[in-house]
Parts: C-alpha cells; structure tokens; sequence
C-alpha cells in the first residue's frame, strides 16, 4: 500500500472498475483499486469450474462490445499477452429440421443464407454496419449528450425504437431472419414486445459484422489481467481481498469510483449522501436473473445443423415466436418450459480450453430474479432438441443459480447480468434523473458500473465516462 494518500480511489476491479482507473492514471492522476476478492476481473474471471483443466469463463465469455468500445480499441493489450480468438461465424440460430440462420461476419454473406429475406436484410443492416464506428460511438456515449453524427444516429434510431418483434415481423417474412433478430435482442432481458429492445439485436448485430465476436484465448481472466497490467505500467496499485462497507476503511482521496450497484453504494457511502438521493439510489430496479451451466464435455456439442459447428455462439430457442414466449414467461416471474438458451462453445476454437479430446460448454437462460429453480433440465433439453446425442457428451457440469451468481459477484442483484433492468424508463435515469449520471450530490464520490450508462456488456465505457467527470470536477482535467 502507498503511504500517501493517492488522488483517486476505484472500488471493485471489473471492467468499468478498471477502465475508470486506466483513464485516471491516464490523465496523471495516482490511483488505488480495490477489490473484495482474491482475484481481479469482476465480470471477467475464469477458472476450473468442473474437471482439472477445463477452463470456464464464469460470466462474460465473448468480447463483441469490448472490439467495438473506442476504450478498448485504444489499448494495446497484446504486449500483456492478450489473444483473440474470432470463430468462422460470430453466431447461429438452429431451428427444427436441421435448418440455422447463421450471423457470418460479412453482412452480405449473412444475407445471402437468409434467402427472400437476404435483400431486407441488406437494407437494414447494410448502412448500420457501413456506420458502425458512429453507431457505436452514439450507443457507448452518455445519454445525455448531442449525437456527433446525426444522420447515422437517425438510421439507427428508427429501427432502434420499435419492438424486436414488430422489428422482426415487419421486415421479414421467413423463420430464419425472424428468429435470427429476435435471439440477439433477447440479450435485453426483456420482453420481446417492449418499446427499444429492437436496438439490443442491432448493436450486437452490428459489433458481429463490424467487429467480431472473438472470445479470449485461455479464458476471459486473460482480459482482465492484460487490463490490470496497463493499469500497473501506469503507476496503478490493486490491492485484492479487501471488501470495502463504510467510507470510513477508505484512505482520503479526492476522488472515489464505485464500480458497484447503486444499493451498494448508499450502503457504503450512508449518511454521506443526501437522503433523498440515498433513497432513489435504493429503489433502483432490477431485472430478470440468469440460470448458468458450465459443461466439461467428452466431444464438441453435436449440432444437427452445420453452420451451427462453425459459430462461436449459438441461440437456442427456436422460432421468433417461442423466444418471445418464453421471455414473456420470465417478465411474468415464470419459468419458460422451452426457454431461450445462450450457448458458446470455445473450446472449438481454442483448444487451451481443455485437455485433449476435451470440450467446453457455456449456457445460461434467463428465470425471474432470485429465482432459486434449478432450470439445468431445461436447458439441456434445449440443447439436446438441436444437438442429438449432447447429453452423452457431459463428463461434469456446474450450476450456478441466481443466487450463485450475485454471491460471485454483487453486482448481480437477484442474478441480473446487465446491472440493472434496461428498460425505457431506466434507460432514461441509469441510476437517477441526472444530468451527469456518474457524479453524485456529495462532492468527491462517482459511481462508474456498468448501472449507469451505456450499461450492461465488456466495453468500459461506464468507467470511462466516469473517470472523464471526476477529473473534470475534481481536478479541473479533461482526461
């Protein structure tokens, strides 16, 4: 520990944690991390979840929003031993009868699998892609903050604003596409039939097209050590295993970055924050959790469908209407019998995941929060429906319920993988109405996870727009 005071303090490692205290150190402040955990990463963590030598990614597992985020695109992780793996094809959608849509990285030979509906395809996706640098610098930004390029923020929002389903529905007419746009904009975690969860399926899709999905080689903890050695190699400190629960156990700084939730945070910082505001940042909502299985398999998972064995990524759940009913099902506090199921598969892609011979698996459904239903049977249904013979492949599987998950890492209330319900309202007031949503009342304290904007995913951008006002308001820098 330093004997003097640093300038800045982050509270927890996770990606925003340590993009926030990149970006200080950066801009010449001194910075301390502290995380509550033996191990770095938030977020970004693996280990041997089942057999010696198997390696699982505990939560994030691919790096779509970290390829596209101007944070990460301005590093140069790979003089720490960073390596990205991109698969043949970001993403498969089987369906019944040995049929998928495949998400290749080219938008055009995306459309030509979709057949009749390849040209409308085209015309949606087209110009997004062409634009996906200004696209994502509109999505990665505050909310509050004037478009830099107002014609692509149109193209985008139009399409952006619907449903994923009256999207889907309305511009295509074949099971495919329809079922294609309506997987990726489930990762919303809301339901399909709500304003704006249209723009979840098309970010992803754009970062797919524009930037890949690669996943790390040798596991995610991979990105959060390369992370945490820029930070050092600019004069950084992390200290681990150091759970912080009152202002008080902190050192003076002129500036402290929660990476935490807002409850976590009214919690710690108590009656150093206005009641008012304290009260607000204990009412924020939620949403649905996550039901996650790792599997150490004995062979790859055996997809009837071909493109389905060349994609890092895989969406199981069927038609667009049996997406949309199971995550009706979960807004509904149900347990979908059917539900949609997020699989990826590194281990085809990068064989250090596993002995020889040896296969990995990575799913998760979505369940209400702080569901304590153990959905293993469901998914594996799931799987098996698309993937004949899966089920005699698993040599060991580990299950984390929500419950699990949010005592792996806090951050997760109630098993919620996106910090919080993105919704049209929340996505409007990420923790609160305010026009810098990083800064609090009391001068000196920040909150920079990923429940403020843009939110959820591995792109550091919370962090960064965090970093970027304390140093503004507390060192007069821009950063």
């Amino acid at each position: 520990m330093r004997a003097d005071a640093p300038d800045a303090i982050v509270v927890g490692s996770g990606p925003n944690g340590l993009a926030a205290a990149i970006t200080l150190a950066r801009g010449g402040r001194s910075v301390v991390v502290y995380e509550s955990h033996p191990t770095i990463g938030g977020g970004i963590r693996s280990a041997e979840l089942t057999l010696p030598g198997f390696v699982h990614d505990i939560c994030s597992a691919v790096q779509g929003t970290s390829t596209a985020s101007p944070f990460f695109r301005g590093l140069d992780l790979e003089r720490f031993g960073l390596e990205l793996i991109d698969p043949p094809a970001p993403l498969a959608h089987p369906l019944d009868g040995g049929r998928a849509a495949v998400l290749e990285r080219s938008a055009v030979d995306t459309a030509a699998g979709l057949g009749a509906d390849g040209a409308a395809y085209s015309r949606l996706m087209g110009p997004l892609v062409r634009d996906a640098d200004k696209v994502m610098d509109l999505v990665l930004a505050p909310i509050f903050r004037i478009p830099r390029h107002p014609l692509a923020a149109a193209r985008f929002g139009l399409p952006a604003l619907r449903s994923a389903v009256g999207l889907a529905g309305g511009r295509f007419r074949g099971e495919e596409a329809r079922a294609l746009l309506t997987g990726v904009s489930a990762h919303s975690m809301l339901r399909l039939d709500r304003p704006l969860t249209a723009s979840f399926g098309l970010v992803l899709a754009i970062t797919a097209h524009a930037y890949g999905w690669p996943v790390v080689r040798g596991g995610t903890q991979h990105l959060a050590d390369a992370l945490a050695a820029e930070f050092q190699s600019l004069g950084g400190e992390i200290v681990t295993d150091h759970p912080v629960t009152s202002l008080a156990e902190l050192p003076a700084a002129r500036a402290i970055l929660f990476d935490t939730t807002p409850r976590a945070l009214a919690a710690i910082a108590g009656d150093r924050l206005p009641d008012g505001y304290r009260r607000r940042l204990e009412g924020f909502r939620y949403g649905p959790g996550i039901v996650k299985l790792d599997w150490a398999l004995s062979a790859p998972i055996p997809w009837q469908a071909e493109g389905a064995a060349r994609a890092g990524t895989v969406h199981v759940g069927g038609t667009m209407d049996e997406i949309q009913v199971a995550e009706e099902d979960v807004s509904r506090g149900r347990h979908p019998e059917r539900p949609f199921v997020i699989v990826v598969q590194q281990s085809r892609f990068d064989p250090t995941r596993a002995p020889e011979g040896g296969h990995t698996g990575w799913a998760y459904c979505h369940v209400p929060s702080g569901s304590t239903f153990d959905m293993t049977q469901r998914i594996e249904a799931q799987v098996e429906r698309f993937a004949p013979g899966f089920r005699d492949t698993i040599l060991a599987r580990s299950v984390r319920l929500p419950a699990d998950m949010e005592a792996y890492n806090p951050n997760y209330v109630g098993g919620d993988i996106n910090g919080g319900i993105q919704d049209l309202r929340q996505l409007f007031t990420r923790p609160v109405a305010r026009l810098d949503p990083y800064s609090t009342p009391t001068r000196g304290i920040y909150l920079c996870s990923s429940s403020t904007p843009p939110g959820g995913g591995v792109h550091g951008m919370c962090g960064v727009w965090a970093a970027r006002s304390a140093l503004r308001r507390e060192f007069n820098s821009r950063g």
